[in-house]
């Protein structure tokens, strides 16, 4: 779907709507087109490729999509694959679109999936400042690069508060925080997948001996946020590694103390079968009904029995309370 699309004359909108060969032959020194197509068929992307000579391997990237973050250079046409993402508060996780950017001299070709960013808004933002348009197309792509950049930042805000909520688990003994934590630590990875590259992108971009000392000042600023966003991946994931481990010493500690408190419980059952085990021995010796059997006959036989019994069960009760079983 096309999106809009527009012809810029010295920052100044002055033709939209007109077939895409109509844009490509009107663009020169002072004249910049800029085509936004959203999620466009082969057919659409076609025509635009045709109309501005696209290369055919960029082309093929942005049709198939599902790019990592990327900047191609094609003679005098830089393409680049952007990762933008937001973070949704109802699921809290963290949605990543893409974007494509196919940048020549005088003309910008935007191609985007997914919900963000909000290209439109750039589009009208930069309208507003010819003085910036007028640069041509590499005011646009600081734009675009400048946008997703900037909409990382709720993201990292929503990614930290995830962290503390998963930190105050693991210390409640919250016992989903094992999985959560694993489902974070992947949505961190992919963030960080999408911020690495765009560090060398705009130093790139920077190195273009088209780009003048004004240009690239905006470029170096995007540049720095770039930096301490990786930083703060970094950081986000160097966290979430510490928050497993100490997850999983704390699951360890937990299962050794189950272990001991089991293996004391057994003790204790143990030493009292013992205990009660004695007297059944002296018991179940004087039950057998043997024909010679002295002590039936003995006036002491009986106390004697009931000594032996006590004394038995006396004796294991000091060595087992002395051990610590009971």
């Amino acid at each position: 779907m096309i999106a809009d699309s527009a012809l810029y004359r010295n920052g100044r909108r002055v033709g939209e709507s007109l077939p895409f060969a109509d844009l490509a032959r009107a663009c020169d020194a002072t004249t910049t087109a800029w085509i936004g197509l959203y999620q466009p068929d082969a057919a659409e992307l076609d025509e635009v490729a045709r109309a501005f000579d696209l290369h055919e391997l960029a082309v093929e990237d942005a049709v198939h999509a599902h790019q990592r973050a990327k900047l191609e250079r094609y003679g005098d046409m830089t393409f680049m694959v952007l990762r933008p993402a937001r973070y949704v508060d109802e699921s809290e996780t963290v949605e990543f679109g893409e974007v494509h950017v196919f940048a020549g001299p005088h003309f910008v070709v935007t191609l985007r999936h997914g919900s963000s960013p909000d290209l439109h808004e750039v589009r009208r933002s930069l309208e507003a400042r010819p003085d910036l348009l007028a640069r041509g197309s590499v005011a646009v792509v600081h734009a675009i690069m400048d946008r997703v950049v900037d909409d990382y930042a709720p993201v990292v805000s929503g990614i930290e508060n995830d962290i503390d909520e998963i930190v105050d688990q693991v210390f409640g003994e919250g016992t989903d925080s094992p999985k959560r934590t694993y489902q974070l630590t992947r949505e961190v990875i992919a963030f960080q997948r999408a911020i690495k590259p765009l560090v060398p992108m705009l130093g790139e971009l920077m190195e273009g001996t088209e780009i003048e000392n004004d240009e690239r000042r905006y470029l170096r600023d995007v540049q720095d946020h770039a930096l301490r966003l990786d930083e703060q991946a970094d950081g986000f994931r160097a966290l979430l590694d510490n928050v497993l481990r100490v997850n999983l010493t704390l699951e360890t500690k937990a299962l050794s103390e189950a272990s001991h408190a089991q293996t004391e419980e057994v003790k204790r059952i143990s030493g009292w079968a013992a205990i009660l085990f004695a007297p059944t021995l002296v018991g179940t010796v004087y039950g057998m009904n043997f024909d010679h059997m002295p002590e039936l006959d003995w006036r002491l036989g009986y106390p004697f029995a009931i000594g032996l019994m006590l004394a038995f069960s006396a004796t294991l009760y000091a060595v087992f309370r002395r051990r610590g079983w009971i």
